[in-house]
């Protein structure tokens, strides 16, 4: 089994690969990886969107749902090329304020290269691990995240950093992949397709159970789409007695976005 070291390491040079290469595809909605494209919803209607800061790598619009409002400060995990963090720059306005945070320094470069184009001074981007924020307590109004934290290996070390900086009574708001059923540990092992959103999926229920034992109230799916696997992309990864044991134990795969209040 991959440890969770050789999974930062290998998601952060992928992800460093993306953010030199600005516009190739990968992650969730991945041609590169996998052909396999998640995403559906579209951001060029929102206020805030900056074309350059949207590499295609969510599998939700968390924003839509969030209730961000004027004034509030907000953290974007996994912040990328700033494509959230702007958008949520256009709600709080001036009075507010966004911390982007990301692990990858190419990702933090070309993040600050897009803000020094708008000049806005209400946003910071951060360099850090979500395991691990290099965040104060108690600093966040709300906490959104695109089809990250799939690619986090302690997503109870996660969610408990995320509870720690919310204020009290303060919410998330986030949108990632899960399961319904139990995947293959075949296919968990594949290292592309974790950095592709998928192998790193786990049980709803379990994903649900994480957030409340982290001390979360008020825990909501405010939004659910089902994005089935393709047999092409199996028949990469798996033999055909792995497919048919696949598809017995997995019941689908879906993109949710999810809510909690501390």
């Amino acid at each position: 089994m991959i440890t969770g070291d050789e999974l930062k390491k290998m998601v952060k040079e992928k992800y460093s690969e993306i953010a030199v290469a600005s516009g190739k595809k990968s992650c969730c909605g991945t041609e590169n990886i996998s052909g396999y494209e998640i995403l559906k919803d579209e951001y060029l209607s929102l206020d805030g969107y900056v074309k350059e800061a949207d590499l295609k790598l969510g599998c939700g619009v968390p924003t839509e749902l969030a209730e961000i409002r004027k004034g509030d400060t907000v953290v974007d995990l996994g912040s990328g090329a700033g494509n959230d963090v702007f958008i949520t720059r256009a709600i709080v306005g001036e009075e507010g304020k966004v911390i982007g945070l990301d692990f990858t320094e190419e990702m933090i470069n070309k993040a600050n290269r897009n803000n020094e184009k708008l000049g806005y001074g209400n946003i910071e981007f951060k360099l850090g691990e979500i395991e691990n924020m290099p965040i104060d307590d108690e600093t966040a109004d709300v906490v959104i995240s695109n089809c990250v934290l799939n690619l986090v290996p302690d997503k109870k070390k996660a969610f408990s950093e995320i509870y720690r900086i919310l204020k009290l009574g303060a919410h998330f708001c986030v949108s990632d992949i899960v399961l319904k059923g139990n995947m293959n540990e075949e296919f968990k092992k594949s290292a592309s397709l974790y950095a592709g959103c998928i192998s790193g999926a786990i049980d709803q229920e379990e994903y649900l159970n994480i957030i409340k034992d982290a001390g979360f109230t008020n825990i909501e799916i405010k939004r659910i789409q089902s994005t089935p696997l393709p047999d092409s992309l199996l028949e990469e990864h798996l033999n055909s007695e792995e497919i048919k044991s696949f598809k017995n134990n997995v019941q689908g795969m879906f993109s949710i976005t999810v809510s909690g209040t501390k």
